[in-house]
């Protein structure tokens, strides 16, 4: 893989200033959002009414720790438009939740807003290795999913050639990656892999694609697969973090030349990092629940959002700003199996420790009597995918489950195409365990 460090002059100033400087500019910005959440959002007015906190009670950084949590709940309880800041006409772009677990969280952006979350995409993009003059290959979900256009504006924004091909038709995605000769591809991990199976169906070498930088978000994903897809395409892979409730695609981002976590753009977001049963603010370096609060934006204003996302901070390396670990999983995603909590994330680090198994997978939780039991559906390379070596494959993977993790889990090994497959955001957990006992 080429060296794609930053060049002189790549980094603006803000990205290499002193912690001292990033503080002083958070301040003045999280004043601002205070006030300008409290006199024109009529749902945080009375949320910090409520709460006996006012936009003037914040002298340092850390008052924030005073002022309410906002969570994804409060988007749907003031459906649709309840928590915006600004009058409808000043806005200039809706997105919105799927709404497949009840109503859509609904965000709306104005023009600034979407000028600051193009900057930062791009921003990204470029910690990531991409340049100026690049084809990306962009096969996130266009629409009202934040990804694909928040990919897209951010690559426009940094001087980029966009094929804005979305999610779905993997062949075709294969065909336009050789024909097109990208060297940049936003997309989802899962999805990734579903174009590495499409590439060797089709008989290509994905080594000898064009593709030198894969930014890969949207889901949690591990080392391990970084490993295997860069060892697969010869690229580098970056991880890329954001949800919609705070911008979309951008709010971090990992840099190219240590892939060591990735940089929170603190001019824009102020982290904290909380014990997810207490709320009780942690410090840096312990693993907890992120929460953000938006320093700029205009049109939805959002004040300590609980993101569910389990992580820890670090200091700066690349960039002065704070690192984010990779994410290990999210407090409301968390399985707790017979008194053992686990996350997908430790379910695929087993699978990618067995060379007989495909990265493909999805747990589906049952109940046996009184007891929970997680069956782990997961599939065979071509190389292994004989009845002996399936089984053989199944046994090893419950072992290392069992091993590493702690509880027992039924493993079936499907053959090479037969676990099920992404097109977007991997579905890695299956409930069908009665509700209500």
């Amino acid at each position: 893989m080429e060296d794609l460090s930053p060049r002189p002059g790549d980094l603006e100033p803000i990205e290499t200033a002193s912690r001292d400087e990033i503080a002083a500019l958070q301040l003045e910005r999280l004043r601002w959002s205070l006030r300008h959440a409290y006199d024109n959002s009529p749902f945080y007015r009375q949320r910090f009414d409520s709460h006996g906190v006012h936009p003037d009670d914040l002298k340092t950084l850390a008052d924030l720790a005073r002022f309410p949590f906002t969570q994804k709940s409060d988007l749907r309880d003031t459906y649709p438009f309840g928590m915006f800041a600004v009058p409808q006409d000043r806005l200039v772009r809706l997105h919105a939740s799927s709404g497949t677990t009840g109503k859509p969280t609904v965000v709306g952006y104005t023009r600034r807003d979407i000028d600051t979350w193009a900057h930062l995409v791009a921003r990204s993009m470029r910690a990531s290795g991409a340049r100026a003059g690049d084809i990306v290959h962009v096969a996130y979900g266009y629409g009202l999913f934040t990804g694909g256009l928040g990919a897209h504006y951010g690559a426009e924004k940094l001087g980029c050639t966009v094929v804005p091909v979305s999610g779905g038709m993997t062949e075709r995605q294969v065909t336009l990656i050789t024909d097109f000769r990208p060297r940049v591809i936003m997309v989802t991990p899962s999805y990734m892999l579903s174009i590495l199976d499409a590439f060797h169906q089709a008989g290509l070498d994905p080594r000898d694609s064009s593709l030198a930088v894969g930014i890969f978000g949207a889901e949690p994903w591990t080392n391990a697969m970084r490993r295997e897809i860069e060892e697969a395409f010869d690229m580098h892979a970056v991880d890329i973090y954001g949800l919609s409730e705070v911008m979309g695609p951008g709010v971090a981002n990992e840099c190219v030349e240590t892939k060591d976590g990735l940089h929170l753009w603190e001019d824009h977001f102020y982290p904290e990092i909380i014990d997810p049963a207490t709320g009780d603010p942690v410090p840096d370096g312990e693993i907890g629940e992120l929460v953000f609060t938006t320093l700029t934006k205009e049109g939805l204003p959002i004040i300590r959002y609980r993101t569910r996302d389990l992580t820890r901070l670090l200091p700066g390396t690349a960039r002065s700003m704070r690192r984010m670990e990779k994410i290990t999983g999210r407090s409301d995603d968390m399985i707790i199996l017979r008194g053992v909590n686990l996350f997908p994330t430790q379910i695929e680090e087993q699978i990618l420790k067995c060379a007989g198994l495909a990265p493909h997978f999805q747990i589906e939780l049952t109940r046996d009597g009184r007891m929970d039991a997680m069956m782990v559906h997961c599939e065979a390379t071509p190389a292994t995918a004989g009845d002996d070596a399936r089984a053989a494959s199944a046994r090893e993977l419950a072992h290392h489950v069992k091993s590493v993790i702690g509880v027992s889990a039924r493993i079936t090994v499907h053959p090479p195409g037969g676990a099920p497959r992404s097109e977007g955001k991997a579905r890695r957990v299956v409930d069908n365990r009665p509700r209500g006992d």
